[in-house]
């Protein structure tokens, strides 16, 4: 771009920060206990204020609240909605136009802070009011030269009253490209986010062990890794070695969005282990289509690179 065209850009870029990204909508579904059921199943959270109307009252509330990791998930339109190419008057829309003419077309979410302001309870019924708050500058990032949309979502109750704020950050980027002449290098496979509590697992895994933490106090096994015990609030831990033996509690088959160094489409699988902790992983030496439910899988190790060892499953053959 010209230096005219490029100030007449960012000028137009600029003109989006306070505008409204899309019309307020109220969510599809009250809170209600059958999605508070499959969330608080399918994440393994045992808390019993979210299913127990008598627990939750023994906690001086007034009967079952949903978990509070469950705020976007009551507006979401679902599968059919979000496909349908339903023109909803977004501003969003027509920033994400703009974005493509300056080459960012690829998209991923990096970060998500909220505010909570107070539980929802059973019937509340959630809607989204959603503001463009700024775009960054260009910014050189490792998947391209990008920029910064970060909006502010407003998560309302029946009677308008503010119940979370959502700040919302994506990079939109320019996908970089191959040199003229020159071969596209390998990519490298997603770093996983290492933190204090899970460093011990991947140093494990560098040495092709599969460890699970475990409490030293109840002996109550746990994954992922946490400081705490959840059983018994114990913040001793130690570690014990998984047979490598496993099923698949449950599985996707992931085509988009594409990722250089995945071959779509693969299977992403939670396999159940042996012990009785869970793992998501990904499933080898297996068509999507031949892959069940309770399949028995076997470990194997996959050496991406060599910063990098994952555990993996093969199906266990009769």
């Amino acid at each position: 771009m010209a230096q005219t065209e490029q100030d007449g850009y960012e000028k137009r870029l600029g003109e989006f920060a306070g505008r409204e990204a899309a019309p307020p909508r109220p969510g599809p579904d009250p809170v209600n206990v059958p999605m508070i059921r499959h969330w608080v199943e399918a994440m393994g959270d045992r808390n019993p204020v979210y299913l127990d109307e008598e627990a939750a009252r023994r906690t001086g509330r007034a009967g079952i609240v949903a978990p509070a990791s469950m705020m976007q998930a009551w507006t979401m339109r679902g599968y059919a909605a979000a496909t349908a190419g339903q023109d909803d008057g977004s501003g969003l829309g027509e920033l994400i136009a703009l974005l493509a003419e300056g080459g960012y077309t690829s998209v991923v979410a990096t970060d998500s802070e909220f505010a909570f302001h107070r539980e929802l309870t059973v019937g509340d019924h959630v809607g989204v009011r959603e503001i463009i708050e700024s775009i960054s500058p260009e910014k050189k990032t490792a998947l391209g030269a990008g920029r910064f949309v970060t909006t502010e979502r407003t998560y309302l109750d029946q009677h308008g009253e503010t119940v979370a704020v959502q700040r919302w950050r994506m990079l939109w980027f320019r996908p970089a490209r191959t040199p003229p002449g020159g071969r596209e290098p390998a990519a490298l496979r997603p770093r996983p986010a290492v933190n204090r509590d899970n460093a011990f697992w991947f140093e494990a895994a560098r040495e092709h062990r599969l460890v699970i933490q475990r409490c030293d106090a109840c002996g109550a096994l746990r994954h992922p890794p946490g400081p705490c015990c959840p059983r018994c609030g114990s913040y001793g831990w130690d570690t014990a070695e998984a047979s490598g033996r496993g099923r698949v509690y449950s599985y996707v088959v992931s085509h988009h969005p594409r990722h250089p160094a995945f071959e779509p489409p693969y299977v992403v699988a939670l396999v159940e282990l042996e012990e009785g902790t869970r793992l998501v992983t990904n499933l080898v030496g297996v068509a999507p289509e031949e892959v069940e439910i309770d399949m028995p899988v076997a470990l194997e190790w996959l050496d991406p690179d060599p910063e990098l060892s994952l555990p993996v499953f093969r199906p266990v053959t009769a």
